[in-house]
């Protein structure tokens, strides 16, 4: 919808003190709920992924803040002018690149709400119903992913900061090492720290030990099998030789959902090595983990009632606005241990019978993330998240046979969710270089339609295209459309 020009005159609220006139939001309110709700009735009329060039967003605004009060009108209107242009819309339903965030109805209207309570949930006391809200809406979800009692969950904004918490968490639990208290640097009585991952993790895990000081050497990558899952007898031969060479493992972080392909690390071997070896066993479920509501899903998340922590992000398909990453934590007096911190001014006389969130991360302003996550398990249900889920992994399938059936496609990875790795692999080309411009080509040729955005990965180092269906509006149509726009661009003569 196009908003009327600015010729308006200020609002009163603007020329004294205080905030906006009551009835200047009620009407400002009302004007953009009707633009969100025209924009998400049709998203399509946009092109998904944003045609601005670098600089170009900057250089339509001004470069020095406004001395004088501006109207709303205008501010909305250069809103609709500059910056929706400037936007790669992840709600659209051709988006089909990464792993989606769509945000949907309820989630959108909870982050409406929290904003307009601007609670900070780092007591209890700050506000209670943030605080038990958030434990409510974790143990819904811990149960509809078949978690069993005993982990307790606490939002983060990403899955870096659930993954780099986790692994804090892991080092805190090694014996003797005091690092909270004594940091790593220039102690001579400490062995190097090494932490274990596949070589198909999410870069936050190395992103984590750089943090954490042990960094990227002390990271070590093992190796997969043909399916891309962490192979289990090389982690043990790892250790092993880790041990014999002075090393002192502490953690192991496979994945339920790799990035590249969303391979299914074997957990349950890897919990026998972690309790075998003592190490500290934290599984990346941020895409794959939701997936276990699916009763046919279920054993995605087999062997994770061993873990010692785990990651799982409605932000990325469970239609929750981003940012919503929950970590749940066996050992949640060990991440507490690694990080409550409680100078006099946020003592209360309650706290011994209370959860503070702030104790169990770095962060001591905490948004109501867990608004928004509760106001959609209630209006979905069970139920409706199952079928979207489901509809999703079929959809995948559905793509996925088409690649197979086509003689000059290829699938390159097997599809346990809903993203298919494939490529364009014409018979009469074997030189893998030109395979892999070729798809490159394909890709952007695909991007450059404006109806739908696909990315890629390389894997075995050959470039590889991915279809990551997980938005909340996308359909088969539009599944269908992705097909027809690969068919097309590959009838071209893209060399």
């Amino acid at each position: 919808m196009d908003f009327a020009p600015d010729n308006q005159p200020l609002d009163p609220g603007q020329l004294g003190l205080g905030d906006m006139d009551p009835e200047a939001f009620r009407r400002y309110g009302h004007q953009l709920i009707d633009w969100v709700a025209d924009y998400l009735a049709d998203m399509q009329s946009y092109p998904v992924l944003s045609r601005a060039m670098p600089g170009e967003i900057t250089s339509a605004l001004p470069a020095t803040p406004p001395a004088a009060p501006e109207s709303m009108a205008a501010i909305i209107e250069d809103f609709e002018r500059i910056i929706v242009p400037g936007i790669t819309h992840w709600n659209h339903p051709g988006f089909m690149a990464y792993f989606s965030i769509s945000g949907s109805g309820p989630g959108i209207l909870g982050e409406l709400l929290a904003a307009a309570l601007n609670v900070n949930a780092m007591l209890w006391r700050t506000s209670p119903a943030a605080t038990e809200m958030e434990e409510v809406a974790l143990n819904w979800l811990r149960q509809l992913v078949g978690l069993p009692d005993g982990f307790m969950g606490v939002i983060n904004d990403t899955a870096s900061a659930s993954s780099l918490y986790a692994l804090v968490a892991a080092r805190e639990a090694v014996e003797g090492l005091r690092a909270r208290e004594e940091g790593l640097a220039g102690r001579a009585d400490l062995p190097r720290l090494r932490a274990y991952t596949s070589v198909e993790a999410h870069s936050s895990i190395e992103k984590a030990a750089i943090v954490l000081g042990i960094g990227q050497e002390g990271l070590r990558k093992i190796p997969t099998d043909s399916k891309y899952r962490m192979d289990a007898r090389a982690l043990a031969a790892a250790i092993e030789e880790d041990l014999a060479a002075g090393w002192r493992p502490f953690a192991v972080v496979p994945t339920v959902g790799t990035t590249s392909t969303t391979s299914v690390d074997p957990i349950p071997a890897i919990a026998d090595l972690c309790e075998q070896y003592n190490l500290w066993l934290h599984v990346d479920g941020a895409y794959g983990g939701s997936a276990a509501m699916l009763p046919e899903l279920r054993w995605v998340l087999d062997g994770c009632d061993r873990a010692d922590s785990i990651v799982i992000n409605p932000h990325k398909w469970l239609f929750t606005p981003i940012d919503c990453s929950v970590l749940y934590c066996r050992r949640p007096q060990t991440l507490k241990q690694a990080f409550s911190l409680v100078p006099a001014y946020l003592q209360t006389s309650v706290s011994d019978q209370v959860v503070n969130l702030m104790d169990y991360g770095t962060s001591l302003g905490r948004r109501f993330r867990a608004l928004k996550l509760w106001m959609i398990l209630r209006y979905f249900g069970q139920e409706g998240l199952i079928a979207r889920l489901r509809e999703h992994n079929r959809l995948a399938q559905v793509f996925a046979g088409w690649v197979d059936a086509a003689s000059e496609f290829e699938r390159l990875a097997p599809v346990p969710f809903s993203t298919v790795c494939f490529r364009y692999h014409p018979l009469s080309e074997s030189d893998e270089a030109r395979l892999d411009t070729l798809n490159e080509r394909l890709m952007e040729s695909v991007n450059a339609s404006g109806e739908i955005f696909i990315s890629h990965t390389k894997l075995r180092g050959r470039f590889t295209l991915r279809c990551a269906i997980g938005n909340i509006r996308t359909t088969e149509r539009h599944v269908l459309r992705l097909w027809e726009l690969l068919q097309e661009g590959a009838a071209r003569a893209l060399f």
